[in-house]
């Protein structure tokens, strides 16, 4: 089994070309379902795993509740195995017809939490405190980066993987090269286009237009890691809450935006989202806002 493991992660990281990191869990998911089956079942070759029933696999779903694995994590190591026994029966004429009527389960959809937007202006004073004894470079390029975040919606992949020329040559929008390959274009609102401005004209390197814009203080391109931490500082700092994140700052741009007036395609098209009921959840968001606001009508039930 374990050559037949190795030819499906070669697969996929040569002909899918998919990420290393992707590959190792697609085997870790691969090798916890074969690990389970050898134990519960004494199912251990490729025959085995073949005439597995649907009562095995869901067995194994079973085992993995019991572990107090995640649902999400649950629902990816599925999909792993659904990929492994396509690949099985792509290159190996092995088939199985259970897998296909395993339900993956259902996994709650978490809403987010907006930042005040006084909380993001005090960021600003913040960092300035945070960062007393840096050069003041660091502290334009952590705030341009945050107006970046907070004024235009991107993904922290999407900000850090912006080159010089992205901004010189469109300096009032972006076109940004989302999730799966997408372009969209963003606006640049004026406070972020000064704070972006005022960052570039200080910096003291990395200014030929194929650079990317963020850097390290020792000229490397900035992380998300680094992103992070500029992020976690700020909210310590100002003992903010927990989903004070980088995230959190491009959920509080859509938050703000439909709250606003803005429509659901306008904010689908500038986040990026393949799918309309991704951008639906900041509905839900809103209308608990808006109830919580009703209650100050003179008729309601809590005067």
């Amino acid at each position: 089994m374990n050559d037949i493991i190795t030819e499906f992660t070669d697969y996929l990281l040569k002909t899918k070309q998919y990420s290393p990191h992707t590959v190792v869990s697609y085997k870790q998911d691969i090798e916890d379902f074969l690990q389970f089956m050898n134990i519960w079942d004494n199912a251990s070759t490729l025959e085995d795993i073949k005439s597995v029933e649907l009562i095995g696999f869901r067995a194994w779903l079973a085992d993995r509740n019991k572990r107090n694995l995640s649902l999400k994590s649950t629902a990816r190591a599925l999909s792993s195995l659904r990929s492994f026994y396509r690949y099985l029966n792509k290159h190996k004429n092995i088939t199985n017809d259970y897998i296909s009527l395993v339900s993956s389960p259902k996994i709650p959809k978490k809403l987010s939490k907006a930042i005040e937007v006084t909380d993001i202006n005090n960021m600003h004073i913040a960092i300035k405190d945070i960062t007393a004894n840096k050069e003041q470079w660091i502290i334009a390029r952590d705030w341009a980066l945050i107006m970046l975040l907070f004024g235009c919606g991107l993904r922290i992949s999407e900000a850090l993987s912006l080159k010089n020329k992205d901004i010189m040559n469109s300096p009032n929008s972006l076109i940004i090269l989302g999730k799966g390959g997408k372009e969209r274009i963003v606006p640049i609102l004026n406070t972020v286009n000064i704070a972006i401005s005022k960052y570039i004209a200080i910096r003291p390197f990395f200014n030929d237009e194929d650079d990317y814009l963020f850097r390290s203080k020792r000229g490397l391109p900035m992380s998300p890691r680094m992103a992070e931490k500029v992020i976690e500082q700020l909210r310590h700092y100002l003992q903010l809450p927990d989903y004070v994140t980088p995230h959190a700052l491009r959920h509080t741009f859509a938050t703000c935006l439909l709250s606003g007036g803005a429509d659901l395609r306008s904010l689908q098209e500038l986040l990026g989202h393949s799918s309309l009921s991704t951008t639906q959840l900041y509905t839900k968001i809103n209308m608990k806002e808006i109830m919580q606001n009703y209650t100050c009508h003179p008729k309601s039930d809590n005067k």
